[in-house]
């Protein structure tokens, strides 16, 4: 600030004195010449005080301006960093669970009503049939959430549902329970896609499943933590 703004007081300065000794020397030849220099240094001097102004202020503008695209862009994120899921819609996914009527080694003909479970290298096609009447539709879940499991740490997504799906779940799986495979499978349904296909033993009575997709380890760290955000009504 201070060279911006003595400096051209100095030249000021200089070309008054300039000035001065011209007229008590009278050498006019050389007087003109010394004058010409110091109005230019004069002029020069303002010209870069007017520019150093302009560039503080232009400086200042671009800060604010990389200010205010960090925090827009630092809102416009999630968390965890991750797209929403199904196309980025925003909704909230629903969950259905439905007990298995019937597990097939090919894939579902369209418009079977059937889920498909595409071939892999460690698996065959398969079509999973599953009773929607009998089963829990369009569950909205309290809590969803991505992480690894303890078996070959292998992704997964953990779900918690309300007390009263929590109540409609363990019936369900009770009634299921005995019964032979592949009946005593649930297929978990999100939006219309077969996410998980669970075997269940005994009611589930504490209201929380875990997907991992239609076989162990089929879930990648994207794809867990994309469900999980589509699942969890919290975002």
């Amino acid at each position: 600030m201070n060279d911006s703004t003595e400096q051209p007081l100095d030249d000021t300065f200089l070309r008054d004195a300039l000035h001065t000794h011209v007229r008590e020397s009278g050498g006019p030849a050389a007087g003109s010449h010394l004058v010409g220099l110091a109005d230019g240094a004069l002029k020069a001097a303002r010209r870069r005080q007017r520019l150093a102004r302009a560039g503080a202020g232009i400086a200042v503008a671009a800060v604010a301006a990389t200010a205010w695209v960090a925090v827009a862009d630092g809102a416009a994120r999630p968390a965890h960093v991750v797209q929403p899921a199904e196309g980025g819609t925003g909704k909230v996914a629903l969950l259905s669970i439905l007990p298995v009527i019937s597990s097939t080694e090919h894939a579902c003909a369209p418009g079977s009503g059937g889920y498909t479970v595409h071939a892999s290298a460690t698996h065959s096609s398969l079509c999973i049939r599953a009773d929607r009447a009998g089963g829990m539709t369009d569950v909205r879940v309290a809590s969803a959430k991505a992480k690894k499991g303890s078996v070959e740490g292998a992704w997964q997504v953990e779900v918690s549902l309300g007390p009263a799906d929590r109540t409609r779940l363990a019936t369900l799986t009770g009634s299921i329970a005995k019964a032979p495979s592949p009946r005593n499978g649930l297929a978990l349904v999100v939006d219309g896609k077969l996410r998980g296909m669970p075997y269940v033993a005994a009611s589930i009575t504490g209201g929380r499943l875990e997907i991992v997709g239609a076989f162990d380890g089929d879930l990648t760290s994207a794809a867990a933590h994309d469900l999980a955000l589509g699942l969890d009504p919290r975002g």
